[in-house]
C-alpha cells in the first residue's frame, strides 16, 4: 500500500485463534514472502524484537464475490418503482443495468478503492470480484487497453492494501433461449476464448496484490459449448472458477424448461466438468440429492446473506451445507452487491436466516461437542477461512498456520460490544452481539492495512468516492 511502513516481521499476540481454536501467548514470525513462517502458542515471554499485538487475533476472511461497482447503488433501490405492483430480483436487474451503463474506469476505481477500504475495516482481507462490466456501454472495447476496468480494480486494490482475486466473466448470452445480449448487456460481453486471455493477462502482470481465476455469469448467460470450451482451455489451470446458480426460482424454472434438469443438477451430469476448483455462488434453491453432487466432487459454494435478504433469494439449506460428506463442501462468504461490508454481519445473518427458517437456535453449530463444533460462530468463522483459501484460488494452508499468506485481524478488547465477555466466548459476541466487530489493526500479507482503526489513505479515497457519487447521482 502506498505509504506503508517497513514489515514488521515478528509479533507476539496474547491470544490468537488457532487451528485448533484459541491459544494463549502466540509467536508469529513473517517470512520475506508475506507468508507465516512461524507460529508458536505458549510463548510467555515474547523475543525482543517482537511488536505485541494489543489484542486477540484472528485469521482475516475472503470476500469471495463482490461486484464492486454496485457499491455506488447500495440504499438507492429500496423504493418501489412509481406504479410498480412488484418489486423482485428482476426488476432490481433492471434499475442496476442502469447504474452498470455510467461506469467508467476512473469511476470504478474511485468506487473499488473505497469499497476495499470499507471490507478491510469490515474484517475481509481478500475480495474475489466477479468481473463483468468490460467494455465501453456500447459493447466496443476500450481502445488503449481492452482490460482498462480490471485495471482500475487492481489499482484500487494496491491502494486501499486488499488482496484481490479478478474473475473475468463468460457472458454471451440473455437467457436460456439464446437470445442476443440485451443493448444494456453489451458491455459485459465476453467469450470463452476472451475470459481464459484475460485471466492469463492480469495474472501475467506480476503484481503480489493481485490474483485472477475464471468466472461463468450462469447458466442463462453462457452457452454449454462455451463453458466447455473454457473448461478445455482451463486444464491444468489450479485458481477458481466461479459461476452464479440458482439464486432465484425463476432460473431453476428456466432451467428445467429448457434442459429437463435443475440448474446444479445440470451441472453435476457434464461429465469432467465440476472439481475442487469450482465456486457455486448463491445455490440458493437447491436439492439434498444436488448438495451431495457438490460434495462428491469437493466442490464450494459462496452465500451471500445481506444480498440475498436485500434481493429477496430465498435462503439456501445450510445445515446440508455443513454436514454433507462428513464437511466435504467448502464454504465461503461474499458481499455480492456491497448493501453490507461486514464480514460478521454476513456470518450473523447465515445463522439468523436459518433461524428464522427452521424456528431453532445455533442451526450452524455441530450436535457433537468440540472447540468448534458447538460455537455456532466457531464452526462458520473455521469452514469461511478454510473455504475462502479455495475460493480465492489455489488452496494452500488456511488461516493463522505456517505457509498461509500473513493476514490477521486484531481485536479492539475495549470495544463496547465485548466488554466484560469471557474469552471462551469473545468469537461468539463477535459475531453476534450488534453490530459487530471493532477491528483495532488488519494485516495483509505481512503489511498493515489498518493501524488503530484507521486507513492511511481513507480520508483522500473517500472524497474521491463521494466526487463519483455526485457524478453518477447529480440530479437524480
Amino acid at each position: 500500500m502506498n505509504g506503508a511502513a517497513a514489515p514488521e516481521r515478528c509479533l507476539w499476540a496474547p491470544r490468537a485463534w488457532l487451528d485448533d481454536g484459541w491459544s494463549d501467548d502466540v509467536l508469529l514470525r513473517i517470512g520475506d514472502d508475506g507468508r507465516w513462517q512461524e507460529v508458536s502458542a505458549g510463548v510467555a515471554t515474547p523475543p525482543a524484537d517482537a511488536t505485541r499485538l494489543r489484542g486477540p487475533v484472528l485469521p482475516g476472511l475472503v470476500d469471495a464475490h463482490s461486484h464492486a461497482f454496485q457499491r455506488a447503488f447500495a440504499g438507492l433501490a429500496e423504493r418501489r418503482e412509481a406504479g410498480s405492483a412488484h418489486d423482485d430480483f428482476w426488476s432490481w436487474r433492471e434499475r442496476m443495468y442502469a447504474v452498470a451503463q455510467r461506469i467508467t474506469p476512473d469511476l470504478l476505481r474511485a468506487i473499488a478503492a473505497h469499497l476495499f477500504v470499507e471490507l478491510l475495516e469490515g474484517g475481509y482481507t481478500q475480495v474475489c470480484e466477479f468481473h463483468y462490466l468490460q467494455h465501453r456501454p456500447d459493447g466496443s472495447g476500450y481502445a488503449d487497453d481492452p482490460l482498462a476496468l480490471s485495471w482500475a480494480l487492481a489499482d484500487a486494490a494496491e491502494e486501499s492494501g486488499i488482496g484481490l482475486t479478478v474473475l473475468p466473466v463468460l457472458y454471451e448470452r440473455a437467457g436460456f433461449d439464446g437470445a442476443a445480449l440485451l443493448p444494456e448487456q453489451r458491455r459485459f460481453s465476453l467469450d470463452a476464448d476472451a475470459v481464459w486471455n484475460a485471466c492469463r493477462r492480469i495474472a501475467a502482470a506480476g503484481s503480489s496484490r493481485v490474483e485472477a481465476g475464471l468466472a461463468i455469469h450462469s447458466l442463462r448467460a453462457a452457452a454449454p459449448a462455451s463453458i466447455e470450451r473454457l473448461r478445455d482451455l482451463a486444464e491444468g489451470f489450479d485458481g477458481p472458477i466461479h459461476i452464479h446458480v440458482a439464486e432465484q426460482a425463476r432460473e431453476v424454472q428456466e432451467c428445467l424448461d429448457s434442459t429437463g434438469l435443475r440448474p446444479v443438477e445440470w451441472l453435476a451430469s457434464r461429465t469432467g466438468l465440476l472439481d475442487p476448483r469450482w465456486q457455486l455462488v448463491h445455490a440458493t434453491h437447491v436439492t439434498p440429492a444436488e448438495i451431495d453432487a457438490m460434495a462428491a466432487v469437493g466442490a464450494g459454494v459462496v452465500v451471500c446473506p445481506s444480498t440475498e435478504a436485500n434481493l429477496g433469494d430465498g435462503i439456501t439449506d445450510l445445515r446440508r451445507w455443513l454436514d454433507a460428506n462428513d464437511g466435504a463442501v467448502r464454504l465461503s462468504i461474499g458481499s455480492d452487491s456491497n448493501v453490507t461490508r461486514s464480514a460478521a454481519e454476513e456470518l450473523r445473518w447465515l445463522e439468523y436466516g436459518q433461524r428464522l427458517l427452521r424456528h431453532e437456535r445455533n442451526v450452524a453449530a455441530g450436535a457433537e461437542r468440540g472447540r468448534h463444533q458447538s460455537s455456532s460462530a466457531g464452526r462458520l468463522w473455521r469452514r469461511v477461512v478454510e473455504g475462502g483459501t479455495f475460493a480465492r484460488g489455489g488452496g494452500g494452508p488456511a488461516g493463522i498456520v505456517p505457509g498461509a499468506r500473513a493476514d490477521l485481524l486484531v481485536v479492539d478488547p475495549l470495544d463496547p460490544g465485548l466488554r466484560g465477555v469471557p474469552q471462551a466466548h469473545l468469537l461468539d459476541a463477535l459475531v453476534f452481539s450488534s453490530p459487530g466487530a471493532a477491528w483495532r489493526d488488519v494485516m495483509v500479507g505481512g503489511h498493515w492495512a489498518l493501524r488503530d482503526g484507521e486507513h492511511v489513505r481513507k480520508a483522500a479515497i473517500a472524497d474521491r468516492f463521494e466526487g463519483a457519487m455526485n457524478a453518477l447521482w447529480s440530479g437524480s
